[in-house]
């Protein structure tokens, strides 16, 4: 059964017999000390003295009146105060002595710890110098999918990509650069937010943000998405789970990330994306383990100028897109992503390559030799 909290006082029955039977001797002491006891001679000698004095009116300096009876008479008040709350106080204080937590806020650290709410992270507007400090060694859970990941701090979905200033680049405008930078933003919503793409379905989004005048690219990426192999595997540029083996725990992906502009080759302006998405998951169907699957993109796109280049306006050129994936298991090529939980050991391959901290963003990303499969020091 739990305590109930109340603001009333404490009652005698609360208070532990022997508090009570110290509170009774120290009462009953104090109560002798104060009885009436019978005046000495000299106390009546004093006395007989002033009486005539009176009489005669004759009353000597300070008796009555004088400089100190104003603070006399608020010490006598704070007195007679404290007679009056000694008894409620005294209770009050032997109960917080056995019990602080009862004081609101716990101030001396005695009670349960309130967890903190961790403040959002400044929008990335600069290279990191380093990777995220340690983050504690929570677990994630239904409710707190993010808990003990550096992403607790990120920003949500779309939230987390913060277009930079729109500014003239050369020749091209600061309109058609606004253009370039929004229609980037839409490419990395649909290939790694959008919730049907995450959930394995076609990323239409996405791709129709590309140039279709890209023709061996979008080749490519259909192939990879009708049949994914390891030369053609969809994950390279989209995000996809198995919702057969996956469902992502509530709506929230974890971002992170900037865009930098630069003049293009194709006589337009180019954008460089650089983000990190963090996807909490569950089995699809079993324990309600929560692990989390870290992927960091960085694209390379431009929007060209179709005066000079025979280009689709209002479309993306995808020149370049790299990847880096962590807690996923390798040499799979089916186009998912599949998140390895700690209660199940990998029937894969045991990992040779490098550890790295997935969520380390100062570094550039690293290839090895296509054959290493290496590990993350956190999820």
């Amino acid at each position: 059964m739990s305590e109930k909290p109340s603001d009333d006082q404490p009652s005698a029955s609360e208070i532990p017999d022997d508090v009570w039977e110290q509170f009774t001797r120290d009462t009953e002491r104090d109560i002798r000390s104060s009885a009436p006891k019978e005046p000495s001679a000299r106390a009546r000698m004093v006395t007989e003295r002033l009486r005539e004095q009176d009489a005669r009116g004759e009353s000597p300096p300070g008796w009555r009146t004088g400089p100190g009876s104003e603070v006399n008479g608020r010490a006598a008040r704070r007195r007679k105060l404290w007679a009056v709350l000694g008894v409620p106080v005294a209770v009050a204080v032997a109960l917080v002595a056995l019990k602080p937590s009862l004081l609101p806020g716990d101030p001396f650290g005695t009670g349960e710890p309130r967890a903190a709410e961790a403040s959002p992270l400044p929008a990335e507007s600069t290279a990191p110098t380093a990777a995220p400090g340690a983050s504690g060694p929570e677990r994630p859970t239904l409710d707190r999918p993010f808990a003990g990941s550096p992403a607790l701090r990120w920003a949500d979905g779309e939230a987390g990509i913060v277009l930079p200033e729109a500014k003239a680049v050369g020749a091209v405008s600061e309109d058609r650069v606004e253009q370039a930078l929004k229609l980037t933003k839409k490419l990395l919503v649909g290939a790694n937010l959008d919730p049907r793409t995450v959930r394995g379905a076609r990323p239409g989004a996405a791709l129709s943000v590309l140039d279709p005048k890209q023709p061996e690219l979008l080749d490519e990426l259909d192939t990879g998405l009708r049949s994914p192999s390891r030369k053609h595997d969809p994950v390279t540029l989209f995000s996809r789970f198995d919702p057969d083996e996956v469902r992502p725990v509530g709506d929230v992906i974890k971002t992170r990330g900037r865009m930098t502009v630069k003049k293009g080759t194709h006589g337009g302006v180019a954008v460089r994306a650089d983000y990190t998405f963090v996807y909490p998951v569950v089995r699809a169907d079993g324990p309600t383990e929560v692990t989390r699957t870290i992927v960091r993109r960085v694209l390379d796109v431009e929007l060209a100028d179709p005066a000079r280049y025979e280009v689709t306006p209002g479309r993306l050129l995808l020149l370049n897109y790299d990847q880096e994936i962590g807690n996923s298991s390798c040499f799979v090529y089916d186009g998912y992503l599949h998140p390895e939980f700690s209660s199940n050991t990998s029937a894969g391959p045991s990992p040779s390559g490098p550890a790295t901290d997935p969520y380390d963003r100062s570094k550039d990303i690293e290839h090895g030799d296509g054959g290493d499969c290496g590990t993350v020091t956190r999820t």
